[in-house]
């Protein structure tokens, strides 16, 4: 219990300053801003209770905003990717179920499963994220151009951590 405490603590500490020192600092165009610290929620254990997750989703999100001087849209995102996560884990369920105290990796799941997870909750987290900051539909399909490419460049990075991971285990 205190192992799983720690190594998910020092995950929260490197995504945050991952996103805050480097990530935050990658702009092109404006139209791609990745977002790594999410992986936190989904790297968390699949049995996780609902509450826990709502509230780890949300200290998150919030310190997100405070490094990036932004009046919640991290947080409202991050919770939102945490209420949809358990929707998510069943829709992408594997034919045989999860195990008991499993959680969501390549390694448990495949590369397919985990990309599939990722680029669902990436996806659902991006699209509230950019069209709650620009809060207009005159840019709709600007917005929308820039939720696809920030996505796509999000998943891939989560991607390159958790195969570098991988490769640890």
């Amino acid at each position: 219990m205190i192992n799983t405490v720690l190594r998910f603590g020092l995950i929260f500490i490197l995504l945050v300053l991952l996103q805050v020192l480097l990530f935050n600092n990658i702009q092109f165009s404006g139209y791609i801003n990745p977002y790594v610290y999410i992986m936190f929620i989904l790297l968390l254990p699949i049995e996780i209770p609902s509450w826990l997750l709502l509230i780890l989703s949300f200290t998150i999100g919030m310190i997100i905003d405070f490094f990036s001087g932004s009046p919640g849209v991290h947080t409202f995102a991050t919770v939102l990717s945490g209420f949809v996560r358990p929707y998510v884990i069943r829709v992408v369920s594997p034919k045989d179920g999860y195990e008991s105290g499993s959680e969501p990796s390549m390694v448990n799941y495949g590369f397919r499963w985990f990309f599939s997870y990722t680029l669902l909750i990436v996806l659902i987290h991006h699209t509230s994220l950019f069209y709650l900051e620009v809060f207009r539909f005159t840019d709709f399909f600007r917005t929308l151009f820039r939720v696809i490419l920030s996505t796509i460049f999000s998943v891939t990075f989560i991607l390159l951590i958790e195969y570098y991971r991988r490769g640890k285990n």
